[in-house]
């Protein structure tokens, strides 16, 4: 969709944001830029709809050139993302969504029940149709924004570090959210941010640049947290890139214990029975088989099983879509060190001991490398279209 070839932008005090950059960005895909500041991130973004024009290089959109259109009309053909959202104060939420549309002749009853379907789509209620941008909290706003991107249907979407002016809970659910739409949409998504935790949950690709707009590497997630090009990007990934790249890893093969699991009204037998099981704490569930929390083993007496006196069970994990990671974090969370597993209704389905996971991830890095490898630079080739783990649960090796 978007190829970017040896794009240099140079100011005239002769500092170079960005230097000869070479990217081929594929369709319906999520390509993220991450870097330190002063890498060109946001300078590159704003090369592809014009709102800074390179210096050297061309920029083509399916094979055409981006100067051979007036700058308004390839505008209007983008959605455009920024950060606080960039609302018109004076408009509605409703109208603020409609601007494009109108710009492009939409009548203004066409412009307005598109802006509708779009709010209910990004999960806006709609009774904020006729409110003003400032009724609305920051992650409402961002989700206007995303929604008014959106309104013409264009391909591309630039968006420029959208969420980072929101707290960490909306962070992660607008996040959530976006890869939600671009599982129904498949736009072609340019996503401009600092976090690297963002850039691995969200994109297809993602191209690490250096101060100075040097591109570093470019590859999927999981490639670049298993084999980071050089010393630069495996500083940018940070010390815990290993914990990262457990997000890559199901937990679907997880070996789960279902013998340590009792309902909470056990009978003596049931637990003598459990007795004998080589594990030092006993799940105990309500009657439909959901987790109330933990007890030592032989602390437990039948018929007086009191809920409040258990230890937490922490946060569970689902391996039907859950990754190691979040297996792992289950376990470590848990005051005894085993995670919960859980179907979709919330019912246990086993449990599983921080050893255990250990052992897994041991043998997940075994088979897929571990990681110290290092690709021989920066790829800047054309990258064939990846569909993103999150959608399709596959690992990439």
């Amino acid at each position: 969709m978007i190829r970017i070839d040896s794009v240099t932008k140079r100011y005239p005090d002769g500092t170079v944001a960005v230097d000869r950059l070479s990217l081929d960005i594929p369709d319906r895909s999520i390509t993220v830029l991450v870097g330190p500041s002063g890498c060109g991130k946001t300078t590159t973004l704003r090369m592809i709809n014009r709102m800074v024009e390179p210096s050297e290089g061309t920029i083509l959109i399916d094979g055409t050139d981006i100067t051979q259109q007036p700058v308004n009309t390839l505008r209007r053909s983008m959605g455009y993302v920024i950060q606080n959202a960039g609302l018109f104060q004076h408009r509605t939420i409703v109208d603020n969504i409609a601007t494009v549309p109108r710009l492009l002749g939409w009548s203004k009853d066409k412009a307005r029940a598109r802006a509708r379907e779009l709010m209910e789509r990004v999960g806006l209620d709609a009774a904020l149709a006729r409110r003003y941008p400032y009724q609305l909290s920051g992650g409402q706003q961002q989700r206007v924004g995303v929604a008014r991107a959106l309104a013409a249907d264009p391909p591309v979407l630039l968006m420029d570090e959208p969420f980072s002016a929101v707290d960490p809970i909306v962070r992660k659910g607008l996040q959530d959210e976006l890869l939600r739409l671009q599982a129904e949409l498949g736009k072609t998504i340019v996503f401009v941010t600092h976090d690297i935790d963002e850039a691995v949950k969200l994109g297809t690709l993602v191209a690490v640049l250096r101060t100075g707009g040097q591109l570093a590497q470019f590859a999927p997630p999981a490639e670049l947290l298993s084999h980071p090009a050089d010393d630069f990007v495996e500083d940018f990934l940070g010390a815990d890139r290993g914990v990262r790249r457990l997000s890559f890893f199901p937990s679907a093969g997880l070996p789960l214990l279902t013998t340590p699991i009792v309902a909470v009204d056990a009978t003596a037998e049931q637990l003598a029975a459990r007795d004998a099981e080589d594990v030092p704490y006993l799940l105990v569930t309500d009657l439909d088989g959901r987790p109330l929390g933990w007890a030592v083993r032989g602390d437990l007496t039948a018929g007086q099983i009191r809920p409040e006196k258990l230890l937490p069970y922490g946060h569970p994990f689902h391996p039907a879509g859950d990754s190691l990671r979040a297996a792992l974090d289950a376990a470590v969370l848990s005051p005894t060190g085993w995670a919960v597993a859980v179907d979709t209704e919330g019912r246990a389905t086993g449990v599983v001991s921080q050893a255990t996971i250990g052992d897994t991830i041991r043998g997940e890095h075994a088979k897929s490398g571990d990681g110290t490898a290092r690709t021989p630079g920066p790829r800047t080739e054309k990258t064939e279209k990846t569909a993103h783990p999150a959608k399709t649960g596959k690992v990439t090796p």
